[in-house]
Formats: structure tokens, C-alpha cells, sequence
């Protein structure tokens, strides 16, 4: 499963910058990415945001969400209030679109559609808006909110900022991404060229020194005997290793330890304390518990949606948290 990070004010294009430099062998640039469109209700966003946490996934995925301002009315006009939803973009390797869909689709009725990324009118005069060519990506939309055919933009999809919520995958999925990857052949754009490197003439003196002795098992020989083991016999007698003159009888005097002693020699494992942001959350859970508030229902709740900002900000895991409390 992967693990949320925030980071504040960025824009795809200046996290693709700074992907090598930030996660390393991580980030995979030999792997073709997309941008979709994600359309959630807006009490809904706060799932959205620890998505990744319960997905594995081999690349890391970066979701920014956009808030309409000028351009709602547009939005208003195709059916759909623009205040029922949290509209975010996605980029993700094509190799993990399954992966992170594959629930919200199968067990939630998500509904996947194509949208439109088209340029905000001029005549709206946003702040530096700068014009792009419009296209369509895929969109996938909660199925209680109406499908939209486009979207407006002042800007491109790389150039839209904000809180950006980046799921970093673990290294183990991420090496088995990259595997399936070259097995498959998916999504990869280009393959490296292979290096050629000039071995150096070996002198007959020195292939002499470097020679294995014939005493020695070759590789397809060790091989073998790895993969087929010795036959085992049956009523075997267990032959006793010999012991120096004096050393039995000690073994046979010495009393074993009783479960007292046992115990009283094991280490105390101390729990860890914890933060005070976790002892926070967990006595505002308790608190709306005892208020009465359905779980559903607190995600709504402002007390809720400001602890789980500062929790996504300290790294801090709320939503097993939430689940376990709730017992949903």
C-alpha cells in the first residue's frame, strides 16, 4: 500500500522536474503516465485524498484537485452543480490506472466517460490565463453526480497549482511494476540502449591464476543440486556428536530454567506514546461518537476536515484510525 504526502503550491510540471531528485529510484521515467480527470462528491474528497494509502501501487501518483471559480457557471449549464463535486486531476502510470480505479468502479458504480479540457473564455479575463489546445482525457465521475462533456481551464492541466497529494508507493511495489513492465511490455516508451564495454585482453599468466580447480563444482552442477535435493532416508538413527571427557555429565546437572526465571530475564517492550495530533483525532472521533454524529456524516464536520489537513501535513495515517473507532 502506498503512503500520502502533501506538498504545498505545486504544479505537475514542477513535480516531473523534481521527481528524480525527490524519490529517487521511485520514480520510474522509463514508464509511460496520464492525466485523467476524477469528479467526487465533495463530502467524498476526503477519501479521495488517502486513496493511495490502500492501493498498491508501483509508481508514484500525483493528484492535484481544481476549484472552479469564474468558469462554474459553465459547469452549472451541463447539468451539474458545481458545488455537489471536487473536481481532481490525476497523474498516474499507465500500468496503475487499473489498480487505483479497480474498487471504485467494480464495488462503487464509478462511471468512466471522456470530458473535454477546453480553454476558459477570454471575455472572463482571468488572472494569467494563457491559451492551450483543447483536448479530451478520460474522466471518471462519482455516479450520483451527473456527467459533464467539458471542463474549462484558464490554464494547461500541468500548469494548474495547489495542494498537491502524491502517493508514494512502496519500494517493493515499485520494483514490481517495473518488472511487469518489461515482461508485458506496458507502458514503457523507449528502452535503453545497451552499453558496451571493452573487456581487456587476459594474459595466458594471469587466465592461469584466475582458473578454478578441477576440484571445484561448476555453476550448472550447483544449480542441479540446489533444485534436487538429497533422497532422504527412512529410520535414520540420530548419531550423537561427541563431546569432551566430563562436559555430559555437566549438561545433565545443570537445572533447566523455569518459566519465572524465563520471564523475569525478557525484555519490557514499551508501547510507543502517541503524538498529539493522533491523541487529538482519536478524542474528536470519541467526541462525535458520543454526539451522536453518524460516521458518514463527519466528514463534513469543519473540526474533522481541519485535523485531517494538519494530519496529512505530519504524515500521520488517520483513516485506519477512523475506521477502527468507528468499527465501519
Amino acid at each position: 500500500m502506498g503512503v500520502t504526502a502533501l506538498i504545498e503550491g505545486m504544479t505537475f510540471k514542477q513535480l516531473y522536474d523534481e521527481a528524480d531528485e525527490r524519490w529517487g529510484e521511485i520514480w520510474d521515467d522509463e514508464l509511460s503516465r496520464m492525466q485523467i480527470m476524477i469528479i467526487c462528491k465533495r463530502k467524498e474528497r476526503k477519501l479521495l485524498e488517502l486513496h493511495g494509502d490502500f492501493i498498491d501501487h508501483g509508481q508514484p501518483v500525483i493528484g492535484i484537485f481544481h476549484r472552479p471559480r469564474d468558469e462554474a457557471y459553465l459547469i452549472e449549464e451541463q447539468g451539474l452543480n458545481p458545488k455537489d463535486g471536487s473536481y481532481q486531476f490525476l497523474d498516474i502510470a499507465n500500468t496503475d490506472l487499473g489498480l487505483w480505479m479497480q474498487s471504485m468502479v467494480a464495488n462503487d458504480g464509478w462511471k468512466r466517460t471522456t470530458i473535454e479540457i477546453v480553454p476558459s473564455p477570454i471575455s472572463l479575463g482571468i488572472p494569467n490565463q494563457r491559451t492551450f489546445e483543447k483536448h479530451s482525457i478520460v474522466c471518471f465521475h462519482h455516479p450520483e453526480l451527473a456527467p459533464i462533456s467539458r471542463y474549462y481551464l484558464p490554464f494547461p492541466i500541468k500548469s494548474v497549482s495547489g495542494k498537491a497529494f502524491v502517493s508514494l508507493p512502496r519500494r517493493q511495489a515499485a520494483e514490481l511494476a517495473r518488472q511487469q513492465a518489461e515482461i508485458l511490455g506496458v507502458g514503457q516508451l523507449k528502452k535503453k540502449k545497451p552499453e558496451i564495454v571493452e573487456v581487456p585482453k587476459v594474459t595466458k599468466a594471469v587466465q592461469e591464476e584466475i582458473e578454478e580447480p578441477e576440484t571445484e563444482i561448476s555453476m550448472e552442477d550447483s544449480f542441479i543440486a540446489e533444485m534436487i535435493p538429497d533422497p532422504i532416508e527412512e529410520d535414520n538413527e540420530m548419531i550423537p556428536l561427541p563431546t569432551q571427557e566430563g562436559e555430559e555429565d555437566e549438561i545433565r546437572s545443570t537445572p533447566l530454567p523455569s518459566e519465572e526465571d524465563i520471564a523475569a530475564e525478557m525484555p519490557v517492550i514499551e508501547e510507543e506514546p502517541k503524538s498529539p495530533l493522533e491523541i487529538e483525532f482519536r478524542e474528536l472521533i470519541t467526541i462525535m461518537l458520543e454526539e451522536g454524529i453518524e460516521p458518514n456524516n463527519m466528514m463534513e464536520d469543519e473540526r474533522f476536515a481541519d485535523i485531517s489537513e494538519r494530519a496529512v501535513a505530519t504524515g500521520l495515517e488517520t483513516w485506519p484510525i477512523f475506521l477502527q473507532m468507528v468499527a465501519i
